[in-house]
């Protein structure tokens, strides 16, 4: 994949600022690099490499003022997440992630269409945000406090409320965490959710054996191939794993939620306007869907007395302008996107290959814990 950055400078005019950035970061960062960990070598020094090595950028630049100029968003996915982001034998991608994309385009440039999607793997993904490869990440990413700490990061929020889950071979003949008593656990190399798991299953005196593999695809292979019992991943994905195999039935998802796993879109310290726009771009999908506006009746609540939603679609006041946004920013979200609950119904709901339950992603006042501040 041939990729660029966003802006480049001459190295002779910030020389000088680069060196002192450098200096800056990895003083008040040499804490962390003292302890020599996987987790730091596979999170931080990735990050911490690309902000010294690529290109400075400028402090005073504005995403969205980029974003405008060159005509689309560029969004980083994952390479490949049912429900979440897939693409189709024609180029065209789908799924929540994928939708929050285009709602960010549908605000900023008026057409939900002018998105370049740009497939990125767990251990490039932040690396790719920053140094500028793509405006936002929207790739089910877990907001965690060392992402949110050790990173020059913000989470705009969260998309999706997801958790830990244990997709077991069938053949084990159990319903839940409790009946395991002999497991083969499908572990791949450098992932956190390998720590959750063991921790549980030392917790629950389950006796396991790791079949250590280099990466989650060689896992999932292998637990396809019935040579590992157990995989453990975020719920959202076992459900699509599962659905990928040569016999659904050969596997089973165990209730048990075995850690919290807020996921949502990221964005670029530095930039307080980009991070509200793509904030509140994914707050206007819930609040359009709490509020009753659905992309199929926008024109008949443009006549409802409600002031909540005559804001909602700029009829009065103009939020927009707060956002560096038309009036119409979040009307073209609802019209072009749909409401949260259209976007989880198109991805997971009842007529998706998924059929997932809503769960904890239903709005609050439907037992969910989904709240969104108001417009207002």
């Amino acid at each position: 994949m041939n990729r660029r950055w966003t802006k480049s400078w001459p190295v002779g005019m910030l020389g000088a600022e680069r060196k002192a950035r450098a200096d800056r970061l990895f003083s008040a960062n040499l804490h962390r690099l003292r302890v020599d960990t996987p987790m730091n070598r596979t999170l931080w020094l990735p990050a911490l490499l690309a902000l010294l090595l690529c290109p400075l950028a400028s402090a005073q630049a504005s995403t969205r003022e980029d974003v405008v100029a060159r005509g689309h968003l560029l969004c980083g996915v994952s390479t490949g997440t049912p429900g979440f982001s897939s693409v189709d034998g024609q180029g065209r991608w789908t799924g929540l992630d994928v939708d929050l994309c285009r709602a960010v385009a549908a605000a900023t440039l008026a057409d939900a269409g002018k998105v370049k999607y740009f497939p990125l793997a767990d251990n490039e993904a932040f690396t790719a945000l920053l140094t500028g490869e793509v405006d936002l990440l929207s790739r089910h990413s877990t907001w965690t406090f060392t992402r949110d700490a050790d990173l020059a990061v913000n989470f705009a929020g969260i998309s999706y409320y997801d958790g830990q889950a244990l997709l077991v071979a069938s053949a084990l003949n159990v319903k839940n965490a409790r009946e395991l008593k002999k497991v083969r656990v499908c572990s791949p190399v450098g992932l956190s959710s390998g720590k959750n798991l063991i921790d549980f299953l030392d917790g629950q005196k389950t006796e396991y054996r790791l079949v250590p593999y280099d990466t989650l695809d060689l896992a999932i292979k292998g637990f396809a191939g019935q040579d590992c019992d157990l995989l453990s991943l975020q719920q959202s994905q076992l459900y699509g794993l599962r659905l990928g195999l040569v016999d659904p039935d050969s596997a089973v998802i165990l209730p048990e939620i075995i850690s919290k796993e807020p996921l949502g879109p990221v964005v670029r310290h530095g930039d307080d306007s980009w991070y509200d726009i793509v904030k509140w771009s994914l707050l206007a999908m819930l609040n359009a869907e709490e509020l009753g506006v659905r992309s199929d009746n926008i024109d008949e609540m443009r006549m409802s007395n409600r002031l909540a939603v005559k804001r909602l679609l700029g009829l009065v006041d103009n939020g927009g302008k707060s956002l560096g946004l038309d009036k119409e920013w979040a009307l073209r979200i609802v019209a072009q996107v749909g409401n949260y609950g259209e976007v989880f119904a198109r991805n997971f709901g009842p007529d998706a290959p998924l059929k997932m339950e809503r769960g904890w992603n239903r709005l609050w006042n439907q037992g969910g814990l989904h709240y969104a501040p108001p417009l207002r």
